[in-house]
């Protein structure tokens, strides 16, 4: 299964166009990755790195001694993970990608630093962004419409 997806950040500022060998993606729980993202984990997707070709090119932060991380310098979106020397592969942010329906998680990475109260969440109820009237009466009086 090799095929070319995009995606970016959420004000479109940075694109990229990448070549998928792979539908798997994994979590990554580890302290500096919560921290970079502000999530309790961050989804990623290993990819090649010659395989993907950039849009507006990325700013890039040194997250550690031994990786970096690219970013929209506009609005901050995260977009992924490398390691700063003799990196072949990288990770991208599965929430990045425009149509991130197709990957399937097959590990959990760092488990030593799960917080366990938000590895399943699956029991606690749900409510959908049109049923929040304060939401849908801000969108819709901002620009007449639910986004996507």
């Amino acid at each position: 299964m090799v095929k070319i997806m995009t995606g970016g950040c959420q004000c479109r500022r940075v694109r990229y166009s990448v070549r998928i060998d792979s539908d798997e993606a994994y979590l990554c729980h580890c302290a500096m990755c919560r921290h970079a993202t502000g999530g309790a984990s961050i989804a990623f997707v290993s990819v090649v790195l010659d395989g993907v070709a950039w849009q507006g090119e990325p700013a890039w932060y040194r997250s550690s001694p031994i990786a970096e991380r690219p970013f929209c310098a506009a609005c901050g979106t995260p977009l992924g993970f490398r390691f700063a020397e003799n990196a072949e592969r990288m990770d991208l942010t599965l929430g990045s990608f425009d149509d991130p329906h197709g990957f399937r998680p097959v590990h959990n990475y760092a488990t030593e630093s799960i917080l366990p109260a938000w590895q399943d969440t699956s029991h606690l109820p749900g409510l959908r962004s049109d049923e929040n009237a304060s939401v849908v009466d801000r969108w819709m009086k901002s620009v007449g419409k639910l986004p996507e």
